[in-house]
């Protein structure tokens, strides 16, 4: 049984689209990787029930849990709180994978469609993909079908599962380079700093979650 990596799961996740697409692609993951990869999704772990603030310390809780992240580097803006959670796993000294799959082009330098202040950090790398441009290689040998036939045979379905494989072609190489960086922090440096994060965003006692919770509720 090889050793296993949780691997938190950052980006967006607020439409069928983006839960749809972050579940179909960790769950193939952890299948393409043997199950040396699992994955945090924190669509699984959100209540819909409890404040914007203790999802937030859930989320952050979650992440320097994790040995690695990965980081969707979406949409024509990058997702804010995914920025955020990134900037948490370097200031931690996590491994990361900043993943673009999105063929919209922006930011102020050449190499990283996104400003570059997200950019140049250590333990981490970058995978661009056009998805689009993968998913019309799957499809395009089957367009000649009529409309109805395309979907019987759900050609759409297995183009967008043709797209995931072919993005893991690239991810799990980067996931596995990053694994083998040397960390930058150890010993008591580690320890300080790792303390300081979980004091620094001024998290929620359970008493005062528990607290938040009543008053929402009255």
């Amino acid at each position: 049984m090889p050793e296993t990596y949780r691997v938190y799961f950052g980006g967006e996740l607020f439409s069928a689209k983006h839960l749809c697409g972050n579940a179909a692609l960790a769950e193939r993951l952890f299948e393409r990787s043997g199950g040396r990869y699992v994955s945090v999704l924190p669509q699984n772990l959100e209540q819909r029930d409890t404040t914007a603030q203790q999802i937030r310390d859930q989320d952050i809780r979650s992440l320097l849990s994790c040995d690695v992240g990965l980081f969707h580097y979406d949409g024509p803006e990058l997702d804010s709180g995914t920025v955020v959670e990134f900037m948490f796993a370097k200031f931690a000294d996590i491994p990361a994978v900043l993943l673009r799959t999105d063929f919209r082009y922006g930011g102020d330098q050449g190499p990283e469609p996104w400003n570059l202040m997200s950019s140049f950090y250590p333990r981490t790398e970058t995978v661009l993909l056009d998805a689009m441009g993968l998913y019309k290689e799957a499809y395009e040998p089957h367009r000649a079908m009529e409309e109805t036939a395309l979907l019987e045979a759900k050609i759409s379905s297995h183009a967008a599962s043709a797209m995931h494989e072919a993005i893991l072609d690239r991810l799990l190489p980067a996931l596995d380079r990053v694994m083998g960086m040397e960390p930058l922090l150890g010993g008591e440096e580690e320890t300080t700093v790792r303390q300081w994060l979980k004091r620094m965003p001024g998290m929620m006692t359970p008493a005062r979650a528990a607290l938040d919770r009543e008053v929402a509720s009255a």
